[in-house]
């Protein structure tokens, strides 16, 4: 499944329309005429966005920009589209109306809806205006308007004791509730033609950057994993599903596990031999990816699953996966096993090094004890790699430190971020695995528009928790061209070179 969120164009008519068709199938299927797309795209382009998953539209995004003082909070839907020709839209206006958002039913439960609300509130910054409004249907009313009000219906909605498919998920999205408006929507039986007026209000609007976090910064989220038993998959997909929706709730590009987290479910082969068991536990990785996978896609963030055991050909690798949002998934294996990676599970190393490309730029990954091999992302480097995650599981402080230590220098040496993850706590039951320390961190380049020790966050160490870190990329640019040194620009290559060999 291929998942692409972008602006709408007129050839995408077909399916939009047969996605509004379906999408509005209680109240008689309406849809958008061709002419009135075409003129939405001809008066406000960037303003009509749409997700296709696999090259078919089935979510679209519509809106217009008003000045707001104009029409008031008392219009109808009839006179804020100026009775549906767009004739109110003014590029020079305050305000973006929503006029239409919808998802087709089959494909809900990916979160489309969330992807187009927090696109909306990014074009919203960069055109600098006031804020998002919008009529907002309240379909669940109707079963309960015998009793309740509207006025007392929303507020019961806002507790959370009734949901309604709409509101719902409109608060969730930091929407509030302006003003209930009634006729708003003539036919909508179900709102029993009432509707919210729904904002969201623009933070940097005024005098501020319309964008705090530009294109170029980037949002990183780590998991430091506490090591403990699960009583079955469901539980240990809770605790993941938990972080991942932790994580995606600040708008995170990635959220990065640590190696071998999943160890835990280790605990049911105890009584084999550890390469035995290492083996039973391979069994699980297919599913595991498919399951991260799917949250990667409704949660809308690129997750880097840590690393798990795979089972290839008869060779037992430890492999992390990129699931990316977009519905793509890449796999690196470990290059560099431990000593003990081979003589307690009979791992091998990987043999393939590349950067991923991402909808956020150029990626690398390493696991563990890779970082202390700085040819590697050497390599990375000059392949345009801009952050490098690295999942580790380290039991001792010593172990800890060579990690830390390498992982930094690969910042500095390379100029691009460096973002570690590791597992914490005690681990009984399950043999070799019995302790853990980490400290999982964010490490930068070294020089004035970076922090003074190069670290750029970190967390509690040992302690279960997530970090949040937004980096920006443009600070990479500016460095390798105009930095205090410029590493990568004046190495000797007329004396030496890392070069791939196969």
């Amino acid at each position: 499944m291929n998942i692409e969120l972008r602006k709408l164009t007129l050839e995408d008519y077909a399916d939009l329309a047969a996605s509004m068709a379906q999408a509005y199938d209680t109240m008689g299927g309406q849809i958008w005429s061709k002419s009135s797309i075409a003129k939405l795209l001809k008066i406000f382009p960037e303003g009509q966005l749409c997700i296709a998953v696999d090259d078919k539209v089935v979510a679209c995004s519509l809106s217009i920009i008003v000045d707001y003082d104009e029409y008031g909070d008392k219009h109808t839907y009839k006179l804020i589209t100026g009775d549906y020709s767009f004739s109110t839209h003014n590029s020079n206006g305050d305000t973006l109306y929503g006029i239409e958002i919808f998802v087709s039913p089959e494909f809900r439960g990916l979160r489309l809806g969330r992807r187009l609300y927090e696109a909306r509130k990014e074009l919203c910054e960069s055109l600098n205006l006031k804020s998002i409004i919008a009529g907002g249907r309240i379909p669940g009313y109707h079963e309960y308007a015998d009793n309740l009000s509207p006025r007392q219906y929303i507020d019961k909605v806002k507790a959370k004791e009734i949901y309604d498919p709409t509101l719902t998920f409109q608060i969730s999205n930091d929407f509030h509730v302006r003003k209930v408006l009634k006729n708003y929507l003539p036919g909508d039986h179900e709102s029993k033609e009432y509707a919210t007026l729904i904002e969201w209000n623009n933070i940097y609007y005024q005098g501020v950057d319309a964008s705090a976090r530009s294109a170029m910064t980037i949002r990183l989220g780590l998991v430091q994993w506490q090591m403990r038993l699960f009583p079955d998959m469901d539980s240990f997909y809770e605790q993941v599903e938990f972080f991942v929706d932790a994580v995606s709730g600040y708008k995170s590009d990635f959220i990065l596990f640590p190696e071998l987290f999943n160890t835990p479910l280790l605990q049911p082969y105890n009584h084999l031999p550890e390469i035995e068991a290492m083996r039973k536990l391979a069994e699980k990785t297919e599913e595991i990816v498919q399951r991260m996978h799917e949250y990667s896609l409704s949660y809308n963030v690129n997750i880097i699953t840590g690393s798990m055991p795979l089972l290839d050909n008869g060779k037992l690798y430890n492999v992390t996966y990129l699931c990316h949002r977009t519905g793509k998934i890449d796999e690196y294996r470990k290059i560099h096993i431990t000593p003990n990676e081979q003589k307690y599970y009979g791992m091998v190393g990987g043999d393939k090094v590349q950067v991923f490309d991402t909808d956020c730029g150029k990626i690398g990954i390493l696991i563990c004890y890779d970082v202390e091999f700085p040819e590697l992302s050497r390599i990375y480097a000059d392949q345009g790699m801009q952050i490098l995650f690295v999942p580790f599981l380290t039991d001792t402080q010593n172990g800890y430190t060579r990690v830390r230590h390498c992982a930094q220098a690969r910042a500095i040496e390379n100029e691009c971020y460096v973002a570690i993850a590791g597992c914490v706590g005690n681990l009984p039951k399950v043999n070799n695995m019995d302790i853990q320390f980490a400290q999982s961190a964010v490490f930068t380049p070294s020089d004035f528009a970076f922090p003074t020790n190069a670290v750029k966050a970190e967390a509690t160490p040992n302690t279960e928790m997530v970090l949040v870190v937004d980096v920006d990329l443009h600070l990479l640019d500016e460095l390798h061209h105009y930095g205090t040194v410029k590493i990568l620009k004046d190495r000797r290559t007329d004396l030496y070179s890392v070069n791939l060999l196969k």
